[in-house]
C-alpha cells in the first residue's frame, strides 16, 4: 500500500476489539502496528474493557475493547485501508456478520468530518449506541463528541454500562 499524506494532522478515534486468541496481545499488537505506520501517531490509549458480545451468534466469548486517539496525515480512506491491513495481519476472517474475531479496528470519528459513503461512514453509524465504544472513549477523552450525536459522556449515561467492565489489571500501553 502506498501511503499519501494530506494536510493535517487530523485527530481520529479508533475502536479496537478482540474476542478470539490472546485478546490483550491482539489489541496491543494493533496499537503497535498502527503506531509504526508513517503518518499515524498514537497519542492516547484508553483503559481496557471486557464486554459482552453485541449482535452476531450467541455464545461468543467476551470481547476486550479499547479506544485509541491518533493524529494522522492519512486521509480517512487510507486510514481505513491501514486498519483493514492490521486486521488481516491478525488473521481477521470475515465469515459471519458480527461474528467472533481476532481483531476489529473501526474508525469512529475523523476530525469533524461527516460522510455517508458506504465504504466508510463517518462518524461510525452505531458508535453512539455502543457502550463498549463510548466507555473507553470517555476515559481517554472526557470531552469527546460525536458529530451530529452529541457528547460521548452524555450518550454513555443514557445507555448505561451494563455488560461493560473496565479492567485496570489488564493494561494496554502507549507505543514507545
Amino acid at each position: 500500500m502506498r501511503l499519501q499524506a494530506v494536510s493535517g494532522p487530523h485527530r481520529a478515534v479508533l475502536a479496537l476489539g478482540s474476542n478470539l486468541g490472546n485478546r490483550r496481545e491482539n489489541l496491543q499488537g494493533a496499537i503497535d502496528a498502527l503506531a509504526d505506520t508513517p503518518g499515524i501517531r498514537v497519542n492516547v490509549v484508553s483503559p481496557l474493557y471486557v464486554t459482552e458480545a453485541v449482535g452476531g451468534p450467541e455464545e461468543q466469548p467476551a470481547y476486550f475493547n479499547a479506544v485509541i486517539l491518533v493524529d494522522t496525515f492519512l486521509p480517512p480512506e487510507m486510514l481505513l485501508e491501514r486498519a483493514n491491513a492490521v486486521e488481516e495481519a491478525f488473521q481477521r476472517v470475515r465469515t459471519e456478520h458480527w461474528g467472533p474475531r481476532t481483531l476489529d479496528v473501526d474508525i469512529i470519528v475523523y476530525a469533524d468530518r461527516v460522510s455517508d459513503d458506504p465504504q466508510l461512514t463517518i462518524p461510525h453509524p452505531r458508535a453512539h449506541e455502543r457502550a463498549f465504544v463510548l466507555a473507553p472513549w470517555v476515559d481517554a477523552d472526557p470531552a469527546a463528541e460525536i458529530p451530529g450525536q452529541g457528547r460521548a459522556a452524555d450518550l454513555l449515561a443514557k445507555l448505561g454500562r451494563t455488560g461493560v467492565e473496565r479492567r485496570d489489571d489488564l493494561e494496554l500501553r502507549l507505543p514507545e
